[in-house]
């Protein structure tokens, strides 16, 4: 289980991409883009995501990356 690692969720990170402006407007679009997580289709604006993992939308790669807290 990956306890204390940073994360953001599929629905912040959209909000932070500007795919979308609110929280609330992610939950209501998120299944109009076309989206994968490392390759598997994903759908679920509660999804953690965490660095290393590969988020396409719509054809644009986005590689995560979290700067250490340290």
């Amino acid at each position: 289980m990956k306890e204390n690692i940073p994360f953001i969720t599929l629905g912040q990170f959209l909000k932070v991409q500007e795919y979308v402006s609110s929280g609330g407007e992610a939950k209501h679009r998120i299944h109009e883009f076309d989206i994968t997580v490392n390759g598997e289709k994903e759908n679920r604006r509660g999804r953690k995501l965490y660095s290393g993992d590969v988020v396409t939308i719509d054809g644009n790669v986005h590689d995560l990356t979290f700067e250490d807290e340290n």
